[in-house]
């Protein structure tokens, strides 16, 4: 059996990008990513929005034209994959993260829009990018 590894995610990024250079010169931007979920509050009934935050991490030359066109509250689309690390603090503590490593980020809305403004459309890596347009045309357009 095939594994899959694969994460899609569109949301507005928390805090403007971080960029870095590893020793070899190659860019390494970081962002952070809400996501609300609908979910019901189980004492009102209420549905309200939960925020879910995702670390990404978007290497090279998308990492630097993410760091220069994004900023914080920006509407954007991640394609990527989960990443967990482990590693070893300084005071001697085990840490652990699980972080989207992307393989592509499509900037969403306008640089003013940081609330998203309308819908944004997101088309996954992989996934093709031309869609259906049922209704526009009539029944002369059907085939048969």
């Amino acid at each position: 059996m095939a594994n899959i590894n694969r994460v899609v995610l569109v949301g507005n990024l928390t805090k403007d990008p971080e960029l870095r250079h590893t020793p070899s010169g190659t860019a390494v931007c970081k962002l952070r990513l809400a996501v609300n979920t609908r979910q019901k509050d189980g004492a009102t009934g209420e549905w309200g929005d939960k925020p879910n935050y995702f670390d990404v991490t978007v290497w090279g030359n998308q990492g630097e034209s993410c760091a220069q066109y994004l900023a914080k509250g920006r509407p954007v689309g991640v394609d990527g994959r989960l990443d967990w690390r482990e590693w070893e603090a300084q005071d001697g503590t085990k840490r652990q993260a699980v972080e989207i490593i992307a393989d592509s980020v499509q900037f969403l809305g306008s640089r003013q829009d940081g609330e998203g403004g309308g819908q944004p459309q997101f088309v996954p890596s992989g996934a093709q990018a031309e869609s259906a347009d049922f209704g526009s045309g009539g029944d002369d357009d059907i085939p048969f």
